[in-house]
C-alpha cells in the first residue's frame, strides 16, 4: 500500500512563492521517480514536473520552466516542488505522484497519487 501526502498549498499573491511537500510511505520511495501534476477547475490534470530516483534528472512542462523546481530528500521520503514567480494561471489542485520506474519515462507510468493540495494565486 502506497501513501502520498501533500502539504504546503495555500493562497498567495501573484509573484509570490510556495513550497509543496509530499511525504511517501509504504513503498521503497528512493527507488522510484516522482512527479507533480495539477488540475485547474474545468481542465484536465496536467503534468508539471518529475524527478528521477536519484534526483539527478528533472523534467518540467514548458509553462513552469525557470519558475518551478522539483527536488527530493530520500532520507526523509519527501519530494518538494518549489514554486516561484507564481501567476494566477498556476491556480490548481496540485498532486504528488509516484512512478513505477526509477527514471521518469512517461505520464502513464505514474501509478500512485496523493489527495492533492490547493494552490490559489490572486492577481
Amino acid at each position: 500500500q502506497v501513501q502520498l501526502v501533500e502539504s504546503g498549498g495555500g493562497l498567495v499573491q501573484a509573484g509570490g512563492s510556495l513550497r509543496l511537500s509530499c511525504v511517501a510511505s509504504g513503498r521503497t520511495f528512493s527507488s522510484a521517480a516522482m512527479g507533480w501534476f495539477r488540475q485547474a477547475p474545468g481542465k484536465e490534470r496536467e503534468f508539471v514536473a518529475a524527478i528521477s530516483w536519484s534526483g539527478g534528472n528533472t523534467y518540467y512542462t514548458d509553462s513552469v520552466k525557470g519558475r518551478f523546481f522539483i527536488s527530493r530528500d530520500n532520507a526523509k521520503n519527501t519530494v518538494y516542488l518549489q514554486m516561484n514567480s507564481l501567476k494566477p494561471e498556476d491556480t490548481a489542485v496540485y498532486y504528488c505522484a509516484g512512478h513505477e520506474a526509477r527514471n521518469y519515462q512517461n505520464v502513464p507510468g505514474f501509478k500512485y497519487w496523493g489527495q492533492g493540495t490547493q494552490v490559489t494565486v490572486s492577481s
